[in-house]
Formats: structure tokens, C-alpha cells, sequence
């Protein structure tokens, strides 16, 4: 998206009142006085509400705390040498029925006088009655080329210590506004960090912004190897689709993937598959903590969704990781939540059909049957696995993984095959916490833990598929009916 282009194309085309969304004022600003110096060769009149008028000595301070007598002086400026008239933040009095009949008068005018208004805010708030005059465009956030000047001027300074990681450190902005990568550079050229560290202290910069959204989680991306047992299809399809992230498969014209629905038993490795693809892929992750989606005001929710989509998208290429997405998108619509569920849906569900950036969705269920058909469809994700209980071999597996982090010099000494035998039934998590319990166990009585001890900890357990056996076994045949790819 070029903005400055699509900016130029509204004020060639009779769109005299404009409307766009941004949190970086000071870039619009910039971005307005360069199109206006290069398209119209007029001069531009800013107002805010504390100061008025600024910039202008015929007007100075006029309109101040006063937005209708700002857009009165617009109406008396037919033969002065004004042409694009900037209100900042006058999105919030648009609502107000006094300066929504203004905005309708002054359209007419502005048409006549060939005159223009810019207006800047956050989020979109044009009223109903004014979508017939004001004109909407939303200011992305700087893409690569933004960001590599600002990263020229920071490497001219370091004396050019940086320039070999300049596109990493360009990769790791990506999703900043310039405001904040300019308050960023600044502290990395106090600190002279070095190469590596300069991109780890960009990246929990952004774990931090991103944590205060309140609906998303960041996570690094995790240098070492997450292993996960068994689910040798979904391990052979990721394989694949691995490289299509890159330059390579753009040229050969090769698709993204859309994402990929995980359905299964809890504790089978879901929810741990979604940071191993992050680490195995080399993009960063993020956690959509979908339970924060749903606020008490009316109209929030969706701003929180929306939110969340825009702020994977700014940080693409990268995995974006919904957790147990039955227990909020499902078939029975709570009908009195004023329709909040629904729209939240509905804008859920669009956005997996039309992203257009490099987003990959990791979505995980414990149940299918409750998620709405919409949701199943093709083209919502490539592919829906069944992730079922562990088979003896991948047992053995994760047994040998997790006894490697504990003891990874003496892991071999456990009798893991007679260990596998009678975990039948056990999810990974299950034999994860067997493991931990006879550490416990070998702890308190001040001596290393045995197979023994294991094979006890086993016996006393009663895993999930024995506890909740209908609907384990229910969803196991439902997972073997032929209707789901086996992961």
C-alpha cells in the first residue's frame, strides 16, 4: 500500500472531505506537506483544539476549544491561498449534531471553492449520516522503506558499526511507528550495543508494546529446537510449506499458507506444535488471548478484534496463535450479548478469507462439533488435523524428550520401552507430569528418581481418556471416521 499515492489519488478525484485514521499525526502532517508541495503548490492550515489555528497569521489561535467556529473560518477562506485545511483529532466532534450539519454544509462549499479537509483520528468513527460526504483512508504503519531510512540515519551515526544487520534490525521495527523507532534508536545509540543484542532488545521492546494491547501475546523467537512427539503428517505438511515465506517461492509464484485448525484430546501437544512451528519457521508468534476479546462496552469487542488483526498483520510475516478457539467461536450464538459474539465472528471469519498478508492462523480445539460450518469450509484454513492420543512409538518418543531436559546424561537409563507399554491411553502432557511426579518422589527421599518410580506414578494416575471416557472416545472415532486428516 502506497499511501502517499492513494492520498494523491483522493485529492485529484473530488473527495474534498477526508477522514484518516492514524495514531501518527506528526507523519500525516509530514506526508500532507510534501503531496501538497508537489501536487497542489498551496498552503496548508492546521488546527488542533487547545491551540486553534497555528499556522496561519490571518487566523492565529482562531477556533481554539471551539471546533464549529474552526469550520466557520474554512467557510469564510473562498479567495485566500489555503487549500487543504489539517483538523487534527476533530474526529471526536463529528458525532455532535451542530458539527455533523456544519460537515454537511461545508462539503458544498468545499466542492464549489475546490477546498479541502483532512481530519485525523483513531479508529473509525464516521457517523452513518456523513458516509455520503467524508472520504475514509487509514495511514498503515511504515513499511520497510520507511523504516531502512530511519535506520540509515541511525547506522550513519554509529559510524556504519551496524550495517551488516541493517535488514535484520529494519525486520525486527517492523510494526513500530517512526515515533517509536526514533525514541528506540535513540537509547540503542546511548547503550552501543552490540549486533546481536542490539536486535534482542528491539524484539522485547516489542514483546512490550504488543503485551500492552491486553489481547495479545509476543513470543521470541526461541533459538532452540522445541520437540514435539509423533504427529508425523502434520510434521511432513508443515515441512513442505515451510519455504513459501521466502523470496524463492514469491518468484515461483507459490501461495502463503492460510493457517491450520488442530482438533483433539487436551494435552496431546496442540498447543505446544503452535511455538515449535514458530522456532522450526523463524517468525515471530503471536497469542491471541481470545477470552479478552469480549468487553462490557458495546462496540469494544469489535475494536478488539480488529485491533488484534491489525497488529499480526503489521508484524507479517509472522504465526498467529488462537488457543482453544471452540470455547468462544461455536454454533450456538449467545443471543444476549446484543449480537457481540456474532459480529466478532463475522469479522473473524472474513478477515481468514480475505488477509491479504503473510498472517499464518494456528487455531486449536478440544471439540469441533461446536464450531460454526463457516469456520470448517476451505479457505478459511488449509488443512484440519486430528491430533490424537500418543501410539506406542510416539510414546517412547516423549518419554525420551522429556527425560532428555531432566536428565540429559543419564535419560538412557530409564527403562523407556516397559515405560511406554503401560502409559497406553496417556496423553504427552500426562506423561510429562508422571515424570515429574517421580522427581518428586526420589526428591523427598534424597536419592535419583527410578524407573520404578515412574511406573508408580503412572499406576496411581488416571488420565483424561479414562476420567472423561465418552467424550474421548466419541471424539477419537469421530477422529478416525475418515472426515479429518490423522496429524
Amino acid at each position: 500500500m502506497n499511501f502517499k499515492k492513494d492520498i494523491q489519488i483522493l485529492l485529484s478525484s473530488n473527495n474534498y472531505l477526508i477522514y484518516v485514521e492514524t495514531q501518527e499525526e506528526e507523519r500525516l502532517e509530514h506526508i500532507l506537506n510534501i503531496t501538497n508541495d508537489k501536487q497542489l503548490k498551496k498552503n496548508i492550515c492546521n488546527w488542533n483544539f487547545i491551540d486553534g489555528y497555528m499556522n496561519n497569521p490571518n487566523y492565529i489561535k482562531k477556533g481554539k476549544k471551539n471546533p464549529l467556529e474552526a469550520l466557520d473560518v474554512i467557510s469564510h477562506n473562498k479567495d485566500s491561498n489555503i487549500e487543504i485545511f489539517f483538523l487534527k483529532d476533530f474526529y471526536h466532534f463529528i458525532n455532535d449534531i451542530s458539527i455533523s450539519r456544519k460537515l454537511k454544509n461545508t462539503a458544498k462549499w468545499l466542492k464549489k471553492y475546490k477546498k479541502y479537509i483532512i481530519i485525523s483520528g483513531q479508529g473509525k468513527q464516521i457517523p452513518y449520516e456523513l458516509k455520503e460526504y467524508i472520504t475514509y483512508i487509514k495511514l498503515p504503519l511504515p513499511n520497510k522503506k520507511e523504516i531502512a531510512t530511519e535506520i540509515n540515519r541511525f547506522i550513519d551515526n554509529s559510524d556504519n558499526k551496524y550495517t551488516e544487520v541493517k535488514d535484520n534490525i529494519c525486520t525486527a521495527y517492523i510494526g513500530y511507528t517512526i515515533n517509536r523507532i526514533r525514541k528506540s534508536i535513540s537509547q540503542l545509540i546511548v547503550l552501543n550495543l552490540s549486533e546481536t543484542d542490539i536486535i534482542q532488545r528491539i524484539l522485547k521492546e516489542k514483546e512490550k508494546i504488543i503485551g500492552q494491547t491486553d489481547i495479545l501475546e509476543f513470543y521470541l523467537i526461541n533459538k532452540a529446537k522445541i520437540n514435539v512427539g509423533g504427529l508425523v503428517n502434520l510434521k511432513k505438511w508443515l515441512k513442505v510449506r515451510q519455504l513459501t515465506f521466502t523470496k524463492r517461492a514469491t518468484t515461483y509464484g507459490t501461495k502463503i499458507p492460510q493457517g491450520i485448525l488442530l482438533v483433539g484430546i487436551q494435552g496431546t501437544g496442540k498447543s505446544l506444535s503452535a511455538k515449535a512451528i514458530s522456532t522450526e519457521w523463524n517468525l515471530p508468534l503471536l497469542k491471541l488471548n481470545i477470552s479478552k476479546i469480549f468487553a462490557g462496552i458495546l462496540g469494544e469487542s469489535e475494536n478488539k478484534i480488529n485491533k488484534a488483526i491489525e497488529t499480526s498483520e503489521s508484524i507479517s510475516p509472522c504465526i498467529l496463535w488462537i488457543d482453544e478457539i471452540d470455547k468462544v467461536f461455536t454454533q450456538n450464538i449467545n443471543n444476549t450479548d446484543s449480537g457481540t459474539t456474532l459480529r466478532v465472528t463475522n469479522i473473524f471469519l472474513t478477515w481468514l478469507s480475505e488477509k491479504k498478508r503473510d498472517v499464518f492462523v494456528i487455531a486449536t480445539a478440544n471439540n469441533i462439533h461446536n464450531l460454526p460450518i463457516e469456520i470448517l469450509r476451505k479457505g478459511r484454513f488449509d488443512e484440519i488435523f486430528f491430533v490424537d492420543l500418543p501410539k506406542f512409538q510416539e510414546r517412547i518418543n516423549i518419554f525420551q524428550i522429556h527425560l532428555k531436559k531432566v536428565r540429559p546424561l543419564t535419560w538412557y537409563k530409564y527403562n523407556i520401552y516397559y515405560l511406554s507399554k503401560i502409559s497406553r491411553k496417556f496423553s504427552g502432557a500426562e506423561i510429562e507430569q508422571s515424570i515429574t511426579e517421580a522427581m518428586y518422589e526420589g526428591f523427598y527421599q534424597n536419592r535419583e528418581f527410578t524407573t520404578k518410580d515412574i511406573e508408580e506414578a503412572i499406576n496411581k494416575m488416571i488420565p483424561l481418556s479414562i476420567t472423561e471416557i465418552e467424550k474421548i472416545d466419541k471424539l477419537r472415532k469421530w477422529g478416525h471416521s475418515g472426515k479429518i486428516r490423522l496429524a
